[in-house]
């Protein structure tokens, strides 16, 4: 969940305000959303395959390729969703990004399917849901206090983004966001 989540700060840090949700929606599995600019679906120009896809698949792709990256950068540096992916026994990404709406389903981190335009978006995003590999983490278990410290250490530390931190099993939640 962290590591999605510092994308999303890399954005606000860029100037691209993001309000980010983080969901544990059962034991090992994790919802994160973010109102960003999504990452990018277009034809990866090294790699030939979507952006998307190599941003999930490939360490060091990250979405901060071109002549478009950051200036700063908070975050993993293109470790962060891939490394997510290859964890989880099963990853869905959902991207929203130039009117439209694209996912993608990943088991292992293999891509199940290309990346699929599925509908009209009006605003932009990403939202990754996942389910940790019990085969690599045992039986994982979430647990609300680690990651809701974390997550507001991030939060406070970083200029713009709202993190929110919401528990479903136990209707806890935490918000966070900094007031430099």
């Amino acid at each position: 969940m962290y590591e999605l989540v510092c994308n999303n700060v890399d954005e606000a840090m860029a100037g691209h305000y993001a309000r980010i949700l983080c969901t544990i929606l059962g034991d090992a599995t994790t919802r994160v959303e973010a109102n960003e600019r999504g990452i990018p679906t277009d034809t990866h120009p090294i790699t030939n395959i979507s952006a998307l896809e190599t941003v999930m698949t490939t360490l060091h792709a990250g979405a901060k390729f071109g002549g478009d990256t950051y200036r700063v950068s908070g975050g993993l540096h293109g470790v962060g969703a891939s490394v997510v992916n290859a964890l989880s026994s099963w990853l869905k990404i959902t991207v929203k990004r130039n009117g439209k709406t694209y996912e993608q389903e990943y088991r292992e981190g293999i891509p199940r399917s290309r990346v699929n335009e599925v509908g009209e978006a009006s605003d932009t995003g990403t939202i990754v849901q996942f389910i940790a590999d019990e085969n690599i983490f045992g039986r994982a278990r979430f647990d609300f206090g680690i990651p809701s410290e974390r997550l507001k250490e991030l939060a406070y530390l970083n200029k713009g983004p709202e993190i929110s931190l919401k528990d479903e099993r136990t209707e806890r939640e935490i918000t966070c966001y900094s007031s430099l």
